[in-house]
């Protein structure tokens, strides 16, 4: 009993030692100088915001990373593994409502704890790089890139139709819109509301940021698909139509007074146009409707029509209504009068507000005019007549014009080529590129957030608060409400200042920056932390970017993934750095799914890892995070399966102890030309060393990863007998004993310090050199090949692993199995795929 007490396996008593022995070390997980000469390798993690708590989707996130960096320190590579935390937002003013304690004290105190468990974890992380963002030596960073984005022409103030979430009382940008409802509250409709908001010119980057996707070949192409799709680039034309003079006749000559404006990917449909319809936000329908009481009665019902498909998030879906407003405008390339209709389903943040309804070529418009009677004119014809060619709407661009006066008989691309240089030339119109991406608003009428550093001065308008100002302090003390605009606006003392420019009195700026603000630079922010004079060195971020490895959710891929590689191209044009792309490599991991949805707080069905930390050890629940599942797919949690690790490790722990007297023996002594269960355990040895370096440098199946480690442990288990009775030497048992601690350390990093102690091996195992394979050894002597028959697997044998096909061939046919199934029966073809398998095709 003694005897099997001194081997059992006890994390809570190696995992604290080691804890306390890294902490002791500040330089453990130290970066080197950008001149140490080494490769570098940035590896990072999304930062957390600071809730309070981990949970083991956090873990899961977190292991990944620090798995990737061990192995990278452990190849030798100079590697900057940091972590930080985003930690305004508006969970730390609802927390401050709750339990009245400031937004600061409850997130710095969340800090506390979220670090106190990822030390816990044994998590890799260079703390010296730690970023706050609540912190004032970090969000004075995000006023000064506000500055010099404003004086570029990046950042601009004007009223604006937004979106407003009820619970958060604020606004969210566009991309915080999920589905109608807010982002942070799933159930919550967003409403549109009229305010003067600043933006950030993101449109001005659309193209670049469209283009650079073809360059990201590292990344998931799920990620590039929704951001190609959110930027949304769309070519075509914009045609002036004109507003028609009151009482005209059928076509009239365009008058100059009102141009309508519309967009159009298919202008050589333009002689199909049967309506002009507008967006009901239109200034033209304005314009009618203040003359007209009924036709504003109409319109009215129209937005809101509009505003109620917005918040149950299907405004693609709504159901088609519109309006006529009984104006006409002219079409500018035939003279022709058609009539003006208000639609419910034109958008006016969508081109110009206005639309040419073509209903024959056009599925919306063709629904449109089917259900008021409008007109459908076809002028596009099939190139070849065939079944359903006369059917309508007809949406092929493959067609020639038909209808189209000078225009017919003209293929769809020449007519778009030459109605555009038409428009162009007649003053009517150009071609066009447009885009879904707008500019993102980043007001936020919250107090826990980065103050925007202007000034309203009555007589000199807008003025920046000058850099030597920076940063403007958010009051630390506040009443939080969610009432009456931003909290900060009832704050006399922070409101109330002098203008820079004319030493006058006047306002701040009372709303705050949008938190994503914060998390599209800090990882920059990592590579100089402590600098107070300049948000970072350009020559530290030249050498560590862009990020080799970054590691998140997709959730995230178009919030911070997009406004992130806006503001390094902000920053590179700033001259600041010289890359174009924040990141390298993108890996989306998977979610960890329990009672059948996404673990989160809000669902009530979070893991704790102290929970299981306090049961099973670091290693285990940290290794079980990699074991479960393929990192790029969903976890189904169960606790059992934790345990399950824990006893591996267990089993670990007492094959290593049992034979590490044995194994520090042989320190020194070379392998002399291994046969037997040497050879054997060592070919099994090298093939896992093989298999664990590809998956890391290729497709991360960590999983795998562990299960090999599993089968090696395995193997010696069942050769235990003959490893007491000393049929492995020394020399062999410590490359065995010593290779499957360096394999286990970026997975268990705990126990591999302790078992690397155990064989008496010198400094810290993070820093040993990542074992090599040998090919030699790691070939197979004999294989195994399944044999079939005309598809059936029938046998197996066992060849040479060096056997020829004619000799594979004639071990097949010579067997047993296979001659019983192949009697009166004629072996017409034998297919051998060398170490593969062999097939017999007999009739």
């Amino acid at each position: 009993m003694a005897e099997e007490n001194e081997l059992r396996y006890d994390p809570a008593t190696i995992e604290p030692k080691w804890q306390q022995r890294w902490a002791a070390d500040p330089t453990m997980y130290a970066a080197e100088p950008v001149t140490c000469g080494k490769p570098k390798y940035y590896v990072l993690e999304m930062l957390p915001y600071p809730s309070g708590q981990l949970h083991m989707g956090h873990v899961r996130n977190y292991s990944i990373g620090d798995a990737l960096a061990r192995h990278m320190w452990m190849r030798g590579y100079n590697v900057l593994h940091p972590m930080g935390w985003d930690a305004f937002g508006l969970p730390a003013e609802n927390a401050a409502l709750k339990n009245n304690t400031p937004p600061r004290e409850w997130t710095l105190s969340n800090i506390t704890a979220m670090k106190r468990q990822m030390e816990r974890l044994g998590l890799g992380y260079d703390w010296a790089t730690e970023v706050t963002t609540c912190l004032p030596e970090y969000y004075r960073w995000n006023q000064w890139f506000f500055l010099r984005m404003y004086e570029k022409g990046l950042v601009y103030r004007k009223k604006s139709k937004v979106n407003w979430c009820p619970e958060c009382a604020t606004v969210l940008a566009n991309e915080q819109v999920v589905d109608g409802c807010c982002w942070r509250h799933e159930t919550t409709l967003v409403e549109q509301r009229d305010l003067v908001q600043w933006f950030f010119r993101i449109t001005a980057y659309a193209q670049e940021l469209l283009d650079g996707l073809d360059k990201l070949d590292g990344w998931p192409e799920k990620v590039r698909t929704m951001q190609r799709n959110w930027i949304g680039r769309s070519e075509g034309t914009e045609v002036d139509f004109f507003l028609a003079e009151q009482g005209a006749g059928d076509k009239e000559q365009r008058s100059d007074r009102t141009r309508i404006r519309v967009f159009t990917t298919r202008v050589d449909t333009i002689f199909g146009a049967t309506s002009v319809q507008l967006a009901p936000q239109h200034a033209l329908v304005a314009a009618f409707t203040a003359a007209d009481a009924k036709l504003k009665t109409q319109v009215d019902e129209l937005i809101e029509q509009q505003k109620k498909a917005r918040e149950a998030g299907d405004l693609g879906a709504i159901e088609k209504h519109g309006v006529a407003t009984g104006h006409f405008a002219v079409n500018p390339y035939n003279g022709q009068r058609v009539p003006i209709w208000v639609a419910n389903y034109i958008l006016a943040d969508y081109g110009t507000g206005a639309i040419m309804s073509v209903p024959a070529h056009d599925e919306r418009d063709f629904e449109f005019a089917t259900k008021y009677g409008l007109e459908i004119r076809r002028v596009i014809q099939p190139v070849e007549q065939g079944e359903g060619s006369e059917s309508l709407p007809f949406l092929s661009e493959d067609g020639v014009l038909v209808n189209s006066g000078e225009y017919d008989g003209l293929s769809c691309e020449e007519a778009q080529k030459r109605l555009q240089q038409v428009a162009a030339s007649g003053g009517f119109g150009e071609a066009k590129v447009i885009f879904r991406l707008k500019d993102w608003g980043v007001s936020r009428q919250r107090y826990w957030g980065t103050p925007i550093p202007m000034i309203h001065c009555e007589k000199d308008g807008l003025v920046q608060v000058p850099d030597e100002q920076l940063p403007v302090l958010l009051p630390p003390q506040i009443e939080i409400t969610q009432q009456g605009g931003s909290p900060l606006g009832r704050v006399p003392e922070f409101v109330n200042t002098t203008c820079p420019k004319c030493g006058g009195p006047a306002r701040r700026e009372t709303d705050t920056m949008d938190t994503f603000v914060d998390s599209s630079w800090y990882f920059y922010r990592y590579t100089d932390a402590k600098n107070s004079s300049a948000p970072y060195d350009p020559a530290k971020a030249q050498y560590w970017f862009p990020i080799d490895q970054y590691i998140g959710g997709v959730e995230h891929a178009i919030l911070h993934l997009i406004y992130s590689r806006f503001w390094t191209k902000v920053m590179r044009d700033l001259g600041l750095i010289m890359n174009d792309e924040p990141a390298r490599r993108l890996f989306t991991q998977g979610m960890v799914i329990k009672d059948g949805s996404k673990m989160s707080k809000s669902k009530g069905n979070v893991i704790s890892p102290d929970d299981m930390i306090a049961s099973y050890g670091a290693d285990a629940t940290r290794m079980y995070a990699l074991f479960a599942a393929p990192p790029d797919r969903d976890l189904d949690w169960q606790e059992d399966g934790v345990a399950g690790v824990s006893r591996f490790l267990g089993r670990v722990w007492r094959l290593a102890t049992k034979y590490a007297p044995l194994a520090r023996t042989g320190r020194g002594q070379s392998i002399k030309a291994p046969k037997g269960l040497s050879l054997k355990l060592l070919r099994k040895l090298h093939q896992t060393i093989a298999k664990i370096t590809q998956d890391f440098e290729g497709r991360w199946h960590f999983n795998t990863c562990v299960a090999a480690i599993m089968e090696l442990v395995n193997d010696m288990q069942a050769a235990d007998a003959q490893l007491a009775a000393g049929d492995v030497p020394a020399p062999v048992m410590l490359e065995l004993l010593r290779s499957l601690v360096l394999l286990l350390a970026p997975f268990a990093p705990y126990l591999a310090a302790e078992l690397w102690e155990e064989l008496g091996e010198e400094g810290s195992v993070l820093h040993a050199a990542w074992p090599k394979s040998d090919p030699e050894l790691a070939k197979e002597d004999e294989l195994e090949i399944p044999v079939q028959i005309n598809g059936k697997l029938v046998t197996v044998i066992c060849v040479a692993a060096d056997a020829s096909s004619k000799e594979i061939e004639a071990l097949a046919l010579g067997e047993e199995k296979v001659q019983l199934r192949a009697t009166g029966k004629t072996v017409v073809k034998v297919i051998v795929v060398p170490g593969k398998l062999v097939n017999l095709v007999v009739r």
